[in-house]
């Protein structure tokens, strides 16, 4: 079962990294976040994971789909 509590931590984690992400022009940064919310995803509510990656793998953990992957969490983080 998925806590609400897990819900919000991984939503405002996400968010928070995301803002920055998103407006950012460093590489260096956009890695340092990447791997923070793979380090994130490693420890995270494993049911919650699954519902968020559908099976996906390597769900916010690969550098070429990682933008989409943190907008698809963050859409359905939102709508939990």
């Amino acid at each position: 079962m998925i806590t609400q509590d897990a819900i919000d931590s991984a939503y405002a984690f996400f968010h928070q990294k995301w803002r920055v992400y998103e407006f950012s022009h460093s590489d260096r940064q956009k890695d340092d976040i990447e791997y923070a919310i793979s380090s994130y995803v490693d420890q995270m509510d494993r049911d919650l994971y699954e519902e968020l990656a559908h099976g996906r793998e390597s769900f916010l953990q690969d550098h070429t789909t990682f933008a989409n992957d943190m907008q698809e969490a963050l859409e359905k983080l939102d709508n939990m």
